[in-house]
């Protein structure tokens, strides 16, 4: 893995700080030396692939999980610190965790399942009822309060589940793939709904899922985790179009991974240039200063142009010959040979080109990104 480079908020307004954190299951390590914040009213999002290490960062946090290293600091107190042993409990750290699984109970009301933290912390009756209402009223759910929560589709159980995490104003919103379980229309509308409501509470989220669509969607920024450590983290536009390794690169969105070398005279961050394999001469674009030796540059499908035709020389173009045409409805994907291999090229509904078809295929060096080696 490249080395870290990591755009981190923080410092006073930091609602999670987390610093060096190791969690181990027996010899191996699940989560190793991760670091990271989340600012207050900041949503953030921990994507990557199944066994990453980004559930289990999430219940380390809730104390749902023994780390074996590190910190964890909520609001400025110390929850987790193996420095000083300390363990504060999971239900004294004022974070909320909303489960993948709803975890809601069939046999009470809408209203008793929102309740039932508050009562525990064994809060007036006045208190729980006003707490009740308001939770319900931001998940839209009130007029459910006496149904039977056995009753509920599988989206009204999610908003019940919500109600009950924010319904005694916690510090930090803990999501661990709370909307995997909806179907695809349902879970794109609660994508808008989660990030309403959260703006609307301006607490601080940690969100997990593996969904990179989701994670672009809702994010103020998006921590990308492979094998237990963080490979970048930034905003979804940075991550999207500044990937800054293979991983990335190929994780989230679809993109092409064209393989050649850098001039080892070039220098960044800015455009530099690039030998692809098959003769191809490119201008791609570093986001940091190359140290000589990168040998991949990354292209978003979404970002080639075509054209019918052959080349005519231009910057970052060259003929190409249409294999396959793939229809998706909101675009069409297009599987091209050109001198280095296959490209995969996705165009709107509007651009219709015959397999078999010469044409022309052509991206901005902005596009074209170098990728640390």
């Amino acid at each position: 893995m490249s080395p870290l480079r990591i755009e981190n908020t923080g410092g006073e307004n930091a609602a999670i700080e987390i610093t060096d954190l190791v969690v181990r299951y027996g010899e191996a390590p699940a989560v190793n030396g991760v670091s990271f914040t989340v600012a207050q009213g900041e949503h953030v999002t921990l994507l990557g692939p199944s066994g990453c290490g980004k559930t289990t960062t999430l219940r380390a946090i809730a104390g749902l999980e023994q780390p074996s290293g590190g910190s964890i600091r909520v609001n400025g107190d110390a929850v987790y610190s193996a420095a000083s042993r300390r363990n504060v409990p999971a239900e004294k750290r004022g974070v909320s965790m909303v489960f993948q699984s709803y975890a809601v109970w069939p046999h009470m009301s809408v209203a008793d399942n929102v309740a039932y933290g508050l009562r525990v912390r064994k809060l007036p009756k006045a208190e729980i009822a006003e707490q009740v209402v308001r939770a319900l009223d931001l998940v839209q759910m009130r007029a459910f309060a006496d149904r039977s929560a056995a009753l509920l589709s599988g989206g009204q159980q999610q908003r019940v589940a919500l109600a009950r995490a924010i319904a005694f104003s916690p510090d930090v919103l803990l999501f661990d793939e709370p909307l995997s379980n909806l179907d695809a229309k349902l879970r794109a509308e609660m994508r808008v709904e989660l990030r309403a409501l959260q703006h609307r509470l301006g607490v601080a989220s940690l969100y997990v899922t593996h969904d990179q669509e989701e994670a672009l969607a809702i994010s103020d920024r998006v921590i990308v985790m492979n094998v237990g450590g963080i490979e970048q983290i930034g905003t979804p536009e940075d991550i999207y179009n500044r990937p800054r390794t293979r991983f990335v690169a190929d994780f989230v969105g679809s993109a092409n991974l064209i393989a050649g070398k850098v001039d080892t005279a070039a220098s960044g961050p800015g455009p530099v240039p690039f030998e692809a394999e098959g003769g191809v001469r490119l201008q791609a674009w570093a986001p940091y200063t190359p140290r000589g030796g990168e040998s991949c540059v990354a292209v978003r499908t979404a970002y080639i142009d075509m054209a019918p035709g052959s080349s005519e020389g231009r910057t970052n173009s060259a003929s190409g010959t249409i294999r396959q045409r793939l229809f998706h409805g909101d675009f069409i994907q297009y599987i091209v040979d050109w001198p280095c291999g296959a490209l995969t090229v996705r165009r709107p509904p509007t651009e219709m080109f015959d397999e078999g078809a010469a044409v022309t295929l052509s991206f901005a060096p902005e596009h074209c990104i170098l990728l640390e080696g």
